[in-house]
């Protein structure tokens, strides 16, 4: 169960942080993007500390598409705070009609009626 935890725990941090890597420099427009690149990727390399071990972690105990799948979940998660607080960008129905159909995903990635 620790293990379960461990991972989602990081993953849910990692993608926090990736979300301010990819989207944080849409505020700054007149920054130069060379100086946009270099803090992106400055992020990124926080976010990789968390990543990487969360998949080392999570393989023991889970498959890879099952791991990618729970991070996007967590990606999309921080994406709507993210985008709806710090860039202050409309939610739509939409959008969330299309993160229900990520949450089902994470369904059918652990919990589907087929079974290998």
């Amino acid at each position: 169960m620790f293990t379960y935890l461990i991972t989602i725990f990081l993953l849910c941090a990692s993608s926090s942080i990736m979300i301010v890597a990819w989207y944080g420099h849409l505020k700054f427009v007149n920054s130069p993007l060379w100086i946009v690149i270099l803090i992106s990727w400055g992020i990124a390399f926080f976010e990789y500390l968390l990543q990487v071990p969360a998949n080392r972690i999570g393989h023991k105990v889970m498959s890879a598409a099952q791991l990618r799948i729970i991070a996007e979940m967590f990606t999309l998660c921080a994406f709507f705070f993210f985008s709806t607080f710090y860039l202050k960008e409309k939610f739509t129905l939409n959008y969330f009609l299309s993160f229900l159909c990520i949450f089902a995903a994470v369904y059918f990635a652990f919990f589907g009626p087929f079974k290998n």
